[in-house]
C-alpha cells in the first residue's frame, strides 16, 4: 500500500483576504526578483574568476556545480549585450568563442542590413556568408553595387580610352574590354547571391537595390554590349528576373520596393508578381532604369491603380503620364507626399513628351496632396525640352542638372527662380562637357546673374552646388550675403570660380583670401571652395547621389 504525504507550503500572512491576495502577488514577485539577482550575482562572480586561483575562490566561482565564465552566459544575455554594439564590434566580439558566434546572427540583432559593395571577386565570399546568415530573416535590406571608381583610373568604356582608327571609327582597347567583362560577370554573380538568399524571406518589409556600373556615352549606354558577351544566351539575366519576381510573389509584409539602374533586372511584367494585398499596402515604389529600350515602361497605369496606399513614388519622367496623375488624384488613393522624377535624354529620345501631365493635372494633384514635393534630376536634356517639362504648377523642391553633352542655359535657371521660388530648396548644377574655350557663363548678355537671382528669389534655398559653369567671385559673395546662414551647403569647385580683372589687378588684396573671408562672413560659418572634386559624390557619381537623395527624400515624410 502506497501512502502519499504532501507537505503544505508556507502561506504568507493575510493571504485569505483580498488585500492579502495582493500582498501575495507582491511577495511572489519580490521572491522571483531575488532569485534572478542571486543568479546574476553568481554569473558576475564567475566572470571575475581567474584560472589558477585558490580553492576558496574557485568555490565562490562555482555556479550550478560548474566553473562559470563568459562562455557560460545564457544566449539571451549575450544577444542583449550585442544589441548595444555597432555591427563591426559585434563581428569582433563573435570571434571570442563558438557560443558567441552562434549568438551573433540572432534575428533580433539584424532587423536591417545595408551593404555597399565594390564589384570585385574579393567581395563574393563575404557577401555569400553574410546573406546565408541573414538573408532568410532580415526585414530591411539595402544593397548598392558599384564598380570601384569605374575600374580605378581606367574609367569606363566612355572615358576616352579607346583608340581611333584611320577611318574615324573607335577601336576598343582589349585590356579595357576584358576588365569590363570581368566586372559584369562578378556583378551578375553578386546579384544572384543576394536574390537567392532572400527568395523565401516572407518577413521582408523594405527592399532596395542599386547598381550604378553603367557608363553613359553620347551614343547611349554601352553596358548592354558587354552584357551580351558575358551572358550570350541571357540565362543569368533571365534567372535574375525570375528570382526578383519570385521574391515579390512570396512577400507578405513588403512596404518599400526600390530598384535603380540594375541593368534589365526589372521588367515591365515584374510588378504583376505582387499580390493585390501587398500592392494595396505598399508605401514606397521606385523603379528607375534607363536601359529599357523603345517605348517600354516599368509601371503602367493599371498597375499603379493597385497601389492605393502609395505615399512616395520614383520613376522615369516619360513614364509619368497624365493618366497616372489622374489615378493618383482618385479618392481611393492616399495623398502622395514625395515624387522623384528622372529625366534622361535617352528616354526623351525614345519616348514622347506628349503624354506628360499639364498644369491642370499638376494642380489637381497638388489639391489632392497639399504636402506633395517633387525631386527632379535631368541628364543631358536639351533646353527646349526642359522648357516643356517645367510646368509652373509643379511643387518642385529639388532639382539636379547633370550634363555631358548639352549645357543648361541661363534662361532655364531664371525660369526656375521665378516659378518655384516658394518651394525650391536644393539646386545642383553639373557640367562635364569638354570645351577648350572654358566653362559656360550663365550671365552672358544679361544684366543680372541668374544664380544671384536664384538666391534672391528662392528664400527657402538650403543647398547650392555648382561645377563646370563660370561663377564670378563677386556673384558668389552676393549669393552668400543674400541667403546667409539659411544656406547650409554651398559647394563650388575651385576651377569654376573666376575673378574680374579689377580684382586681380589690385595688388594690396589677395582675391582668393578675400573671397573666402567674404563668403564665410556671409554664410556665418567657415567656407572654402571644393579643391578635390573626387571627394564629393554629387560631382563624381551623379546616379548614386540621386538614388541616395531620393531614398532620404522619400523617407523624410
Amino acid at each position: 500500500m502506497l501512502l502519499f504525504l504532501s507537505v503544505p507550503q508556507p502561506r504568507p500572512p493575510g493571504a485569505r483576504t483580498r488585500a492579502g491576495a495582493a500582498r501575495v502577488v507582491r511577495w511572489r514577485r519580490q521572491r522571483r526578483r531575488r532569485r534572478q539577482l542571486r543568479r546574476l550575482r553568481g554569473l558576475l562572480w564567475g566572470l571575475r574568476g581567474r584560472p589558477g586561483a585558490g580553492g576558496g575562490r574557485r568555490g565562490r566561482m562555482a555556479l550550478c556545480g560548474q566553473a562559470a565564465g563568459a562562455a557560460s552566459l545564457p544566449s539571451e544575455l549575450i544577444v542583449h549585450i550585442f544589441s548595444f554594439l555597432p555591427a563591426p564590434d559585434r563581428l569582433r566580439a563573435s570571434a571570442s568563442c563558438s557560443h558567441w558566434r552562434e549568438c551573433l546572427f540572432y534575428p533580433a540583432l539584424w532587423p536591417q542590413l545595408r551593404i555597399c559593395l565594390r564589384v570585385s571577386p574579393a567581395e563574393q565570399p563575404r557577401l555569400e556568408f553574410l546573406m546565408r546568415k541573414c538573408g532568410w530573416f532580415v526585414r530591411e535590406l539595402r544593397v548598392e553595387f558599384a564598380a570601384e571608381n569605374y575600374l580605378s583610373g581606367g574609367g569606363g568604356p566612355g572615358d576616352g580610352s579607346a583608340d581611333t582608327g584611320a577611318g574615324g571609327d573607335e577601336v576598343e582597347a582589349p585590356q579595357l574590354s576584358s576588365r569590363w567583362l570581368e566586372v559584369l560577370r562578378v556583378y551578375l554573380e553578386l546579384v544572384l547571391c543576394v536574390l537567392v538568399s532572400i527568395r523565401n524571406n516572407r518577413n521582408l518589409q523594405k527592399f532596395s537595390l542599386f547598381g550604378d556600373i553603367s557608363v553613359l556615352q553620347q551614343q547611349g549606354n554601352l553596358s548592354n554590349t558587354y552584357l551580351s558577351k558575358v551572358d550570350p544566351d541571357g540565362k543569368k539575366i533571365k534567372q535574375i528576373q525570375q528570382l526578383f519576381e519570385e521574391i515579390l510573389s512570396n512577400s507578405r509584409q513588403l512596404k518599400w520596393l526600390s530598384c535603380g539602374f540594375m541593368l534589365e533586372i526589372v521588367t515591365p511584367t515584374s510588378l504583376s508578381s505582387l499580390s493585390n494585398s501587398i500592392a494595396n499596402t505598399m508605401e514606397h515604389l521606385s523603379l528607375l532604369d534607363n536601359n529599357i529600350p523603345g517605348t517600354s515602361t516599368l509601371i503602367t497605369t493599371p498597375e499603379l491603380e493597385r497601389f492605393v496606399n502609395l505615399r512616395s513614388l520614383a520613376l522615369d519622367f516619360c513614364d509619368f503620364t497624365a493618366e497616372m496623375a489622374r489615378v493618383l488624384t482618385d479618392s481611393n488613393h492616399v495623398p502622395l507626399q514625395r515624387l522623384s522624377l528622372l529625366v534622361h535624354n535617352v528616354s526623351v529620345m525614345h519616348k514622347s513628351l506628349d503624354n506628360m501631365p499639364n498644369d491642370e493635372h499638376w494642380n489637381a494633384l497638388s489639391r489632392k496632396s497639399t504636402g506633395l514635393r517633387v525631386y527632379m534630376m535631368a541628364f543631358d536634356v536639351k533646353s527646349e525640352d526642359m522648357l516643356k517639362i517645367l510646368k509652373p504648377s509643379i511643387p518642385l523642391e529639388r532639382i539636379h542638372f547633370d550634363s555631358y553633352i548639352t549645357c543648361v542655359s541661363g534662361a532655364i535657371v531664371d525660369l526656375l527662380s521665378r516659378q518655384y521660388d516658394k518651394f525650391l530648396t536644393h539646386f545642383i548644377l553639373m557640367n562635364d562637357v569638354i570645351d577648350t574655350s572654358g566653362f559656360p557663363d550663365l550671365s552672358d548678355n544679361r544684366n543680372e546673374d541668374p544664380l544671384v537671382l536664384l538666391a534672391w528669389r528662392c528664400t527657402k534655398l538650403t543647398l547650392l552646388a555648382i561645377h563646370g559653369y563660370t561663377v564670378w567671385a563677386h556673384n558668389l559673395i552676393a549669393i552668400a550675403r543674400l541667403r546667409g546662414s539659411d544656406l547650409k551647403v554651398l559647394e563650388v569647385t575651385e576651377e569654376s570660380i573666376d575673378f574680374d580683372q579689377g580684382e586681380l589687378a589690385d595688388q594690396d588684396v589677395d582675391p582668393v583670401h578675400n573671397l573666402i573671408e567674404q563668403v564665410s562672413l556671409g554664410l556665418g560659418q567657415p567656407w572654402h571652395a571644393v579643391l578635390d572634386i573626387e571627394s564629393l559624390s554629387v560631382f563624381t557619381e551623379p546616379n548614386r547621389h540621386f538614388y541616395r537623395e531620393m531614398q532620404s527624400f522619400s523617407e523624410d515624410i
